[in-house]
């Protein structure tokens, strides 16, 4: 029961980490993962299918959205670079 209890609590809070603002989230993605992730795998979760499913959608769509933040992110840091050397 414990480990169920786990598991719907880390699906929870997944899907209120979908729904926030993309630095927040990115923020909140990083807390999450380190905290279910770290010392325990993907197949530790005790979820039915339905929630599986849900669980599955809900990190595929965070691993998109760290890839798309990362590349905006050093794109932002690019052009910082750019206008430091442009007004040195």
């Amino acid at each position: 029961m414990e480990r169920r209890d786990w598991s719907l609590k880390a699906l929870e809070e997944l899907t209120y980490i979908n729904s926030l603002d993309n630095d927040l989230k990115a923020q909140r993605l990083e807390i999450w993962v380190t905290k279910y992730l770290k010392e325990k795998v993907i197949q530790d979760f005790d979820l039915e299918i339905d929630q599986l499913q849900t669980l599955k959608e809900l990190f595929y769509q965070n691993v998109l959205f760290l890839r798309e933040y990362t590349s905006n992110i050093q794109t932002q840091l690019g052009n910082q670079n750019k206008m430091k050397e442009f007004f040195k």
